[in-house]
């Protein structure tokens, strides 16, 4: 994998930094806003790009679609923008920071939010079965521990998919396992100087494959490293062409 060349136009993109506070608080709504409908697109939300952004910017409400939709968008945002936050004061990963994101993404499940399952799960069309709910807490100590090593041992960016890949497996709570994974892999994408990515509605079954071939393979995290590489390359000469223009 040509992690050089992905750490060569990071540092382009680092030339060209600081960005003014107007130029950066437009790119990342522009990129709130997409993110927020492939995300919550994959996982089955019914609104589209245009009626996620009319939710989260002027608060409308469309005609049809169901309350829940627009909970996720908003729920996303909220926790979008806490992700940010967390990113730009470089905060540690750490359970308690992944139950606050899933708390922000699941704001419309008073009982469920921010709490690890206490009841067994299948995922759909997987090859994997989740962790049993009492070793949960236990394997996410685990991952958390093994995670710093990877950073140590890998490139960051492997390590982040594979954290993912990893966390995934676990699947931690009873609902927004995806949305929470894919925000916890933006928060530490941004920690370690790249951009967060857009993992596309369009790409689903491409970003599902890659946790059956790491789950039924050999463990290895190399379909999805390769996936973020080439959204990550996409983002960096994007945000570079928006900046040099």
């Amino acid at each position: 994998m040509d992690f050089k060349h992905i750490d060569e136009i990071k540092n382009i993109l680092k030339s060209l930094r600081p960005l003014n506070e107007t130029e950066q608080r437009r790119l990342r709504e522009e990129f709130m806003i997409e993110n927020t409908y492939n995300s919550n697109a994959i996982e089955g939300n019914t609104l589209t790009l245009r009626e996620t952004a009319l939710v989260l910017q002027l608060g409308v409400t469309i005609d049809g679609k169901h309350v829940r939709d627009h909970l996720e968008a908003i729920g996303h945002k909220d926790a979008f923008l806490y992700m940010i936050e967390l990113a730009d004061t470089g905060s540690m990963l750490t359970e308690r920071v992944i139950k606050e994101l899933h708390s922000l993404i699941l704001m419309n499940d008073a009982k469920n939010k921010g709490a690890y399952r206490t009841v067994e799960v299948a995922i759909a069309g997987s090859v994997h079965t989740p962790s049993p709910h009492y070793l949960i807490h236990e394997r996410m100590e685990a991952l958390l521990d093994d995670y710093e090593g990877m950073k140590r041992g890998k490139h960051v960016i492997e390590a982040i998919a594979e954290f993912h890949l990893r966390f995934e497996g676990i699947h931690p709570f009873i609902d927004g396992n995806g949305r929470t994974g894919r925000l916890v892999l933006n928060l530490e994408l941004i920690k370690a100087g790249f951009l967060p990515v857009n993992i596309k509605f369009a790409d689903r079954s491409k970003y599902y494959d890659c946790f059956d071939d790491y789950h039924a393979g050999n463990h290895t995290p190399d379909a999805l490293t390769q996936l973020v590489l080439a959204y990550e390359e996409s983002e960096i000469l994007r945000y570079v062409e928006k900046l040099r223009g």
